[in-house]
């Protein structure tokens, strides 16, 4: 079911081998510990999957709060505990690095038109009566040079 995107949205339907209780613990100051305890279709504990411990906090940014997820490699609650503060920093520098990369790459995806190209043929947008200026599109010229 995971494999096909249309899958998910035909027909949702949960996976009986990968259910988790789910249990929150928090400071109510730095953030929230989830702890995911795998579970048989019938609720018992199943002994056979691994606990996971996620970790939840929110950074705050120019354009406001961003909330960072993160999985804590941790055996027990109270290691999570201990480890929480070097998964949000590490989680803070990867949400950093991927900011970085999104704004690298809306920089590099803007596209200067060539001459003579774009829907309107050459020239622009018509010009003539009733139009945008003269014969060659906006006033001005309407051309964007670069150093």
């Amino acid at each position: 079911m995971a494999d096909n995107p249309q899958n998910r949205t035909a027909d949702p339907q949960m996976d009986a081998a990968s259910l988790y209780r789910e249990e929150i613990f928090t400071d109510r100051k730095i953030g929230t510990i989830r702890r995911l305890t795998p579970v048989k279709a019938d609720g018992s504990t199943d002994t056979a999957r691994e606990v996971v411990y996620i970790g939840e906090a929110q950074i705050l940014t120019q354009i406001g709060p961003l909330p960072l997820s993160f999985e804590i490699p941790a055996r027990s609650l109270e290691e999570a505990v201990k480890q929480f503060g070097a998964a949000t920093k590490q989680a803070i520098e990867q949400a950093m690095k991927e900011l970085q990369e999104l704004r690298r790459q809306a920089t590099s995806s803007l596209v200067i038109p060539q001459p003579g190209a774009g829907p309107f043929g050459p020239g622009g947008l018509p010009g003539g009566p009733g139009g945008f200026g003269g014969p060659g599109g906006l006033p001005g010229g309407g051309k964007i040079k670069l150093p």
